[in-house]
């Protein structure tokens, strides 16, 4: 079975991108588990001095939670055409842990915006500081979800749209098959 972690970009309560993780935990195929990880809102902002006085517990927290998944589920916005603070601070501290718990992790990306790209610009900049940690990504297909606003229930943390529910759907289990075949490489 593998497990999934679904590592939120935003740190907003009522995020589109965190109600379309919430959602995600719900369309996972059989034979694939989803735990929400904690939001890199909890993480003080990265400096090697809070490192030399020793791991924050937030920070020792969140390195085992993702530790403990077998793939990761970003799901995030784009703030200016990039990847938003937060995350990319959880990243930061994530790659101060020895061993690097994202090294060989098989990684997909979701971006979510209620504009008309859906957050197409993150995905670059995103992909290639996961790479830098030596991750596994599913490159394709890409997925954005644009208009989020008319397909997400942020309250509920559901997916409102059914053909974005399908295609959802379908890219956990491609993502699923994905993470299985780099199992034991």
């Amino acid at each position: 079975m593998t497990k999934l972690g679904i590592l939120e970009g935003s740190l907003r309560r009522a995020s589109l991108s965190r109600a379309a993780g919430r959602a995600a935990a719900g369309l996972v195929p059989e034979g694939m588990e989803a735990v929400a990880l904690p939001n890199p809102g909890t993480l003080p902002l990265f400096n090697q001095d809070l490192l030399d006085d020793g791991m924050p517990d937030s920070v020792a927290a969140f390195i085992a939670a993702v530790d403990a998944v077998d793939a990761l589920l970003i799901v995030t916005p784009e703030y200016n055409w990039s990847i938003p603070g937060g995350l990319k601070n959880a990243i930061d501290w994530l790659s101060r842990a020895n061993p690097n718990p994202l090294a060989h992790k098989p990684a997909a990306i979701w971006s979510v915006s209620p504009g008309l790209l859906g957050g197409a610009r993150v995905h670059e900049g995103l992909r290639h500081t996961l790479l830098s940690q030596d991750m596994i990504i599913m490159a394709k297909p890409e997925v954005q979800i644009a208009g989020a606003k008319g397909k997400l229930d942020v309250e509920a943390g559901r997916i409102t749209n059914v053909d974005s529910e399908a295609f959802l759907r379908g890219h956990l289990s491609s993502f699923d098959a994905f993470c299985k075949s780099w199992a034991g490489k």
